[in-house]
């Protein structure tokens, strides 16, 4: 918070915060709200729609803005794709959402180039002479996910954010006890960092000779997630190899 105060002017435009963040720590949103619109910038929020389940949400904190990924309703990882983003603001600010965004980026040969990086649908060609725009459907990954959340209903979210948090606590206890040590020690929900007694490359290469989709080696430790379809026992034979490897 003090870096964010340090760095905010009257010309902020907008602040982004994503909570749970990329470590899968709990943001104090109450705190860069007030500070994002005490400088009269916007305050914009990431966050996973599965957390909302336990989590206020973005317009109870306050945010103008709210962004997540919508894979975790419903939809299979499927090699990473297609999902669907979900965007939605405050009433004052729904006529100012673009239709449309320009992304810019590099070409094959390092030079400056424009890509839509957001658009509402395809509409630069005829459909039936769109061989060379086939691209995938974000409207059958939006109706999937509405599909889920009307299949669970706001109870069965909450379920769903509950399970996912008391098996990542569970599993953080059980991995704690073994060396693998959390690195953060603020309030998480389904994602936490811990140290590695051993090379975290190690470690993973162990649990997927398992079958087992270990974590992700980050900074030299490693960032594990759990979710709802993770049983005790998936976790406790996870501990059982690492402790063989860590022997």
């Amino acid at each position: 918070m003090e870096a964010l105060k340090a760095a905010l002017t009257k010309e902020t435009a907008a602040v982004y915060v994503q909570s749970p963040n990329y470590y899968g720590v709990i943001e104090d949103m109450d705190a860069v709200v007030a500070a994002t619109h005490e400088v009269g910038a916007k305050a914009v929020m990431g966050c996973n729609p599965i957390s909302l389940g336990l989590l206020k949400t973005p317009g109870e904190y306050g945010a103008d803005v709210a962004v997540c990924e919508g894979q975790p309703l419903g939809m299979p990882m499927g090699f990473g794709g297609p999902y669907l983003g979900i965007m939605t603001c405050t009433q004052a600010m729904t006529r100012k959402l673009p239709g449309r965004i320009v992304g810019q980026t590099t070409d094959h040969d390092g030079r400056r180039a424009f890509v839509l990086t957001l658009q509402a649908r395809e509409q630069h060609i005829r459909r039936e002479k769109a061989s060379s725009n086939i691209c995938s459907n974000e409207a059958l990954c939006a109706m999937t996910a509405s599909v889920y959340l009307a299949a669970m209903g706001p109870k069965g979210l909450r379920q769903a954010a509950e399970s996912s948090a008391a098996h990542a606590h569970y599993l953080a206890a059980e991995l704690e006890k073994i060396g693998f040590k959390l690195r953060v020690n603020k309030p998480f929900i389904h994602e936490f960092l811990t140290d590695c007694p051993v090379a975290p490359e190690k470690v993973c290469a162990a649990l997927e000779a398992k079958g087992i989709l270990g974590g992700l080696p980050v900074d030299g430790g490693i960032l594990w997630c759990c979710t709802e379809l993770n049983s005790r026992g998936d976790m406790d034979a996870l501990v059982a190899i690492l402790k063989e490897v860590c022997a």
